[in-house]
C-alpha cells in the first residue's frame, strides 16, 4: 500500500510539473501581458576584458530587444504596451552543460535533461519574481577571434543560451541573436538552411514581396540574416534591421491566419 501510495504523489507531482510547464507555454503567446525575461551574463572565456564589459551591463543594453518587439507586436495589431519586460540577473560563474560535438538523439535528451537541472539550481535563490524566460548570455573576449558556438532556444523549460562578443560595438547583432533565442523559447521555428545559414526563400526573407526579390532591406527574426541573393546575406547590426516575418507570427500566435494576414 504505502509503495502505490509513492507512486500516486510521484505522478501527482509529475503532472502537477508537467500542467504548469503548458499553462506556462499557453500564457507565453496570448498576448495579454508582458512576458518577463531575466538575462544571467557569463563570463566564457575567463578573460579580464570579458569581465569589464559584464560589469559594464545595464537593463538599457537590451532595451533595443524590448523595442523591437513592442514595434513588431504592434504591427501585427496586438495592442499590449510591453509586450516583453527584460531584467538584468547576476553574473553566473557556472558554465551550462556542454552539447556533443555531433549529437544523436539520445545526447540531444540527455543534454535536455541536465539543462533543466542547470537551469534550476544555479538560478535558485537568485530570483525575487521568477521569470517566464531565462536567457544565459555566455559572452567571449572579441579580440581572441573566435568563431562563436551555435546559441539556443528551448520551448520546454524556456531557457535561451546566447554566444556573444563581450563589445559594446557588437552590442546591436549580440540582441538580434537574443531575441532570435527568445521567440525559440515562445515556439518560432528556424526559417534558414542549416547548411548555408542562407534564409529561406520566402519565409525567411523580411520582405518577401519586394521588386526585385534581392537585394533583401531587412532580415526575418528566424531566417537570421538579410538575404543580398539568392545565395549571399549579411548578419544584421542591429535590431532596426529585423522584422517577425508572417509564418512567425502564426507560430507565436501573433496572428490566427497566414490568409488573414495577408
Amino acid at each position: 500500500m504505502f509503495k502505490q501510495i509513492r507512486i500516486l504523489v510521484l505522478l501527482a507531482i509529475l503532472l502537477f510539473v508537467a500542467l504548469n510547464a503548458w499553462l506556462t507555454q499557453l500564457r507565453s503567446t496570448d498576448w495579454n501581458n508582458s512576458l518577463w525575461v531575466r538575462v544571467y551574463p557569463i563570463n566564457a572565456d575567463d578573460h579580464a576584458n570579458t569581465d569589464r564589459y559584464i560589469d559594464s551591463l545595464t537593463e538599457r543594453s537590451f532595451s533595443d530587444v524590448e523595442s523591437f518587439l513592442q514595434r513588431e507586436v504592434q504591427r501585427y495589431g496586438v495592442p499590449l504596451e510591453q509586450p516583453v519586460r527584460v531584467a538584468l540577473g547576476p553574473e553566473l560563474d557556472e558554465q551550462p552543460p556542454r552539447m556533443a560535438e555531433t549529437p544523436n538523439m539520445l545526447d540531444v535528451m540527455w543534454w535536455s535533461l541536465k539543462m533543466r537541472w542547470w537551469v534550476g539550481d544555479v538560478t535558485d535563490g537568485k530570483e525575487p519574481i521568477e521569470p517566464d524566460v531565462r536567457i544565459f548570455v555566455r559572452y567571449h573576449n572579441p579580440d581572441d577571434f573566435l568563431l562563436l558556438e551555435d546559441s539556443v532556444g528551448v520551448r520546454k523549460g524556456m531557457y535561451g543560451i546566447v554566444n556573444a562578443y563581450a563589445s559594446r560595438q557588437y552590442r546591436g547583432s549580440n540582441n538580434v541573436i537574443l531575441a532570435h533565442e527568445f521567440l525559440h523559447t515562445i515556439g518560432a521555428s528556424d526559417k534558414y538552411d542549416p547548411a548555408s545559414s542562407q534564409p529561406l526563400d520566402p519565409i525567411g526573407l523580411g520582405e518577401p514581396g519586394r521588386v526585385p526579390r534581392y537585394p533583401q532591406r531587412y532580415a526575418e527574426i528566424m531566417g537570421g540574416r538579410i538575404a543580398v541573393s539568392r545565395t549571399a546575406a549579411t548578419v544584421p547590426e542591429s535590431l532596426q534591421q529585423v522584422l517577425i516575418g508572417p509564418e512567425t507570427a502564426l507560430e507565436i500566435k501573433l496572428i490566427d491566419s497566414l490568409e488573414a494576414w495577408r
